[in-house]
Parts: structure tokens; C-alpha cells; sequence
């Protein structure tokens, strides 16, 4: 046994010399490289500007997000199975789709929902205990401003909008396509399947309308196709069922069945009729179901995509689309304005401690989450413009927040 461990260490060491000898020629050629050339870009290092005092406050300020998240989602959690055991036990729902399918998707979608609710409650807490502690009257006394007081806090609030952007706009929209087929499933939340009388402008001159339309089967049954030339009917294909083929390695393959196709040149007309025929017709099943929350399966370039193609067929049916496309951003940019209420309020030392304050920084959270519910509902029922709707939340309370900062401690 010593022997072979013997053996496994001198193979060990011979591999080891054999790599050493193969990269000190690569070695002697970094050394020599004309490295006080590039002292110059020294100076584009941003973490030349981020001292050790920001470094604190930095990791105050993430640390006391994060664990206010995970606090109140655990406390969401729980309600939320305490509601629901029944509707799982009852529909035999496995618990790997609980835990992967629903709650794996469940936490990161409310956290980003209310994502400014945390950050305002992170800046008041850990504020006020560095209040508490003069540890703020200690650095303002020793000549810094209220102004460089910020830079730590805006660093963060920066980092955790980046991160809410990219979640929020990328990754949880796919993850809530798997946990509404979960809800559709196991919950009795069933989506909606059906649709009748749809009518919908496919292409430039081109019309099609579907007399009932099942997405379970994506079968459209009582299909017409009418296309214009110059305000002129030139063709008009109709099919008793048209189904849409998944399988296709091409977009808007449609398979229909029990067609017939009048084709109109001047006084002259051409009838071809069959049982079944491939054709390409410009629409897909998304554009023929609209559910409730459909938006927020779309990842924000697929919200792009889709808002462009719907006005160009001339359909009005895309402005909570264009809400939740401008809505994404404008969250973002909630975690500066709520950052800089926060440290306003919070950065005075007070007898009786943070309790009003933190009452005050709650109502505002939860006015702020209010207000931009109340602008989006205005904007799908009452024309108003999308991208109005999504900013004026961010608009009134960057307001409060100027304010607060001008009367906060110097």
C-alpha cells in the first residue's frame, strides 16, 4: 500500500515539473511585456473609486435585502401551501412539480414583483441602526457629504436593478409559462382555451377569420381567407377545420381540411377545391388567445416582437403588452428613487428609534406598488398612453425623493 502511494506521488510530482517546463516560456513572455504602458487605464478601474467605508455600507445594504426577501417569501411560502394543500392533494399533484414546477418559480417572480417593497425596507432598517449607532454622525463629522454618503447606496440600488431588469425581462417570464401550465393542472386555474369569432389582419390586404377556435387542438373550425388588391377582393379560400401544425420546422404551417379557394381575375373566376392542403397563413395560436397574464410569459424582446406585429395587422388589443413592456423598465429605476427616501428618512439619529420612520417608508412602499397598479388599469381602460402609465409612479415619487433629500442631515 506505501509502495503504490509512493508510485501515485512521484507521478504526481514528474506531470507537475513537466507542466512547469511547458509554461515558463509563456511565463518569461508576461513578464516582459511593457506593462507601465497600460498604468493609464489604472485609472478606468471602478473599484479604484469604492473605499473600504463603501465597502461596508455595500454589504449592509445586499445582505439586509437579501435577507428581508427570504424572511418574507418563507412567510409567503407558507400561506401559500396553507391554501393550497387541499387543491394539490385533491388533483394528486406530484411533489416534485410543487417544488420545481410551482414554488422554483413562485419565489423568484414575487420577489421581483416587489423587489422596491424590499429595497425601501433593507435602506430603513440597516440606515437606522447606523443612525442608532452615530455611526452616520461619524462620518459626516469627519467632513464627508451627504452627497458621498449616497455613492454606496446607489451602487447597490444599481446592482439590484440590473438584476431585477435581466430577471424580470428574461428569465422569469419562462419560468411563468411553466408555473401557469402547473396552476392549469393542479389548481383548477384553468386558462383560457377557446375563442370564437376572431378576425385578424394577417398581412398587408390579407384578412382571416375563424368562426371558433380551440388552443387544446390548435384546430380553428370555420376558417376564411380574404385577400385584397386594391381595395379589390382577388381571393377568398374557406376550410371547414384548419389546424395548425407543431411539428413543423417552419412558423405559420397550417393544415386545412375541406377547402375550396376562389381565385377572382377581372370577370373571370378559378374554383379549386380538395380535402386537405398545406398552406402558409401569417398567424400563430398566440395571436388567437388572449388570457389573463398572457404578457408576462413573453421575455421583453418576444413583448417587442409581438406589439409590432399586432399594430401592423391594426389590433387594439396590445396595450397591456406595451404596459408591461415600459412597466419592466420603469421598476428598475424604482430602486433609486425608493434608495434615496430611504436614506432621507432614515439617516438622523431620533430618540424613540426607526419606528415612525419605518411606518412612513411602508406606506410609501405600498403606495408606490398601489399607484403603479392603479396607472396600469388606467392605461388598458382608459387610453391612456402605455409608457405614461408605467413612468408616472416613478415621476411623482422622484419628486419625494428630491424633496426628502434636500431636507436631509448636511
Amino acid at each position: 500500500m506505501i509502495e503504490q502511494w509512493n508510485d501515485i506521488k512521484n507521478k504526481v510530482r514528474r506531470w507537475w515539473l513537466r507542466l512547469l517546463i511547458l509554461l515558463h516560456p509563456l511565463m518569461k513572455r508576461f513578464q516582459s511585456l511593457p506593462w507601465e504602458r497600460l498604468a493609464p487605464l489604472k485609472k478606468l478601474n471602478p473599484f479604484k473609486y469604492i473605499k473600504r467605508m463603501d465597502w461596508y455600507i455595500i454589504k449592509k445594504f445586499i445582505g439586509t435585502y437579501i435577507y428581508s426577501i427570504a424572511l418574507i417569501i418563507s412567510i409567503s411560502i407558507v400561506f401559500d401551501i396553507n391554501e393550497n394543500l387541499a387543491k394539490f392533494t385533491t388533483n394528486h399533484a406530484p411533489l416534485r412539480a410543487i417544488v420545481f414546477d410551482y414554488y422554483a418559480n413562485f419565489v423568484p417572480y414575487f420577489a421581483n414583483l416587489f423587489s422596491p417593497l424590499f429595497v425601501f425596507i433593507a435602506v430603513i432598517f440597516f440606515t437606522s441602526k447606523l443612525a442608532g449607532n452615530s455611526e452616520i454622525i461619524a462620518m459626516l463629522a469627519c467632513g464627508m457629504s451627504f452627497k458621498r454618503l449616497l455613492r454606496p447606496y446607489l451602487i447597490s440600488a444599481a446592482l439590484i436593478a440590473v438584476l431585477n431588469f435581466y430577471l424580470g425581462a428574461y428569465i422569469i417570464p419562462k419560468g411563468t409559462v411553466v408555473r401557469h401550465d402547473f396552476e392549469s393542472l393542479y389548481k383548477n386555474s384553468k386558462r383560457n382555451t377557446t375563442a370564437s369569432n376572431i378576425q385578424l389582419m394577417v398581412d398587408r390586404g390579407t384578412v382571416a377569420y375563424i368562426s371558433q377556435y380551440d388552443d387544446t387542438r390548435k384546430t380553428g373550425y370555420g376558417f376564411s381567407l380574404y385577400k385584397f388588391e386594391k381595395k379589390k377582393l382577388v381571393s377568398h379560400m374557406t376550410a371547414s377545420i384548419i389546424q395548425y401544425d407543431t411539428i413543423s420546422d417552419s412558423h405559420y404551417h397550417w393544415k386545412a381540411r375541406s377547402y375550396k379557394i376562389r381565385e377572382l381575375k377581372g370577370m373571370r373566376e378559378k374554383i379549386t377545391s380538395g380535402s386537405e392542403i398545406d398552406t402558409l397563413i401569417q398567424m400563430e395560436p398566440m395571436d388567437l388567445i388572449f388570457s389573463k397574464g398572457q404578457q408576462e410569459t413573453f421575455t421583453s424582446p418576444e413583448l417587442l416582437r409581438y406589439i409590432s406585429k399586432q399594430q401592423s395587422r391594426g389590433s387594439s388589443n396590445v396595450v397591456q403588452y406595451e404596459v408591461e413592456y415600459h412597466k419592466r423598465i420603469a421598476t428598475s429605476f424604482a430602486s433609486f428613487i425608493l434608495t434615496i427616501i430611504g436614506v432621507s428618512l432614515s439617516s438622523r439619529k431620533r430618540k424613540g428609534g426607526m419606528g415612525m420612520y419605518l411606518g412612513i417608508g411602508l406606506a410609501l412602499s405600498f403606495s408606490y406598488i398601489l399607484l403603479q397598479t392603479i396607472s396600469s388599469t388606467f392605461a388598458i381602460n382608459a387610453d391612456t398612453p402605455p409608457m405614461l402609465a408605467a413612468w408616472v409612479p416613478n415621476i411623482l415619487y422622484a419628486i419625494i425623493a428630491y424633496f426628502c433629500y434636500r431636507h436631509a442631515p448636511n
